[in-house]
């Protein structure tokens, strides 16, 4: 469950109390196979973790990146619904799909992002104050090329043993993404003063302006 009630998050109250939950950024160095940028269609990337009001909020301020929606992974379209996937036993995680330029930004470089800003790798089934299998760490490849970048990715990263912990992010295929409800597209930007949103997610992107200057847009995109 997240770490309050829903109702409160949307009415912008809560009962949280305390510091923030965010975790530290811990940037890591680029993965050492990917794609090369080169003209063509637009491509996507369908990630989760944690809450995917943050992800998407991450993401909206990535260069390159053209959408950004919510959405859910993993299970079946007929169990796709919020509360459902709150239950925990759908197979879902909360997932955002990322539309992107491949000429502008690399599937290495958004995982780079998502591994030093956007969620702890080494956390299973949790993330924040978040808990349960729907908010896991998960890379879901749509094609062979994702998979490859996204497993040698890991391993690189684990032989460099750049987190405390072994990653325990998956990589599974990609078997269907499902837009979550309209009251969660751009919840953070719509919700810019949210106590969830402030002590949770905003760190994330400062995170981003931080320490990856060069491909931090100041514009968010929008999902609508």
């Amino acid at each position: 469950m997240r770490g309050f009630g829903i109702l409160g998050l949307i009415l912008g109250t809560s009962l949280f109390v305390g510091t923030s939950c965010a975790q530290q950024a811990a940037v890591v160095p680029p993965p050492t196979v990917d794609n090369p940028k080169s003209a063509g269609p637009m491509q996507t990337a369908v990630l989760a973790g944690g809450c995917f009001w943050g992800v998407q909020g991450v993401y909206e301020h990535l260069k390159g990146v053209k959408r950004v929606l919510s959405g859910y992974s993993g299970g079946e379209r007929g169990t796709a619904h919020y509360q459902t996937v709150g239950t925990g036993k759908t197979g879902h995680a909360e997932s955002v799909e990322i539309t992107y330029d491949p000429q502008r930004v690399s599937f290495g470089e958004i995982l780079q992002v998502f591994f030093s800003v956007v969620a702890d790798p080494t956390e299973l089934n949790r993330q924040g104050p978040d808990v349960g299998t729907e908010y896991r760490s998960v890379i879901f490849y749509k094609d062979e090329a994702q998979k490859n970048i996204a497993t040698q990715y890991i391993a690189q990263l684990d032989r460099a043993a750049v987190f405390h912990a072994p990653i325990v992010t998956r990589v599974d295929p990609l078997n269907g993404f499902y837009l979550a409800e309209d009251y969660h597209q751009d919840f953070l930007l719509h919700n810019p003063n949210n106590p969830y949103i402030m002590a949770n997610d905003l760190p994330k992107i400062r995170d981003l302006q931080r320490t990856f200057p060069a491909l931090y847009n100041s514009r968010p995109v929008r999902a609508d």
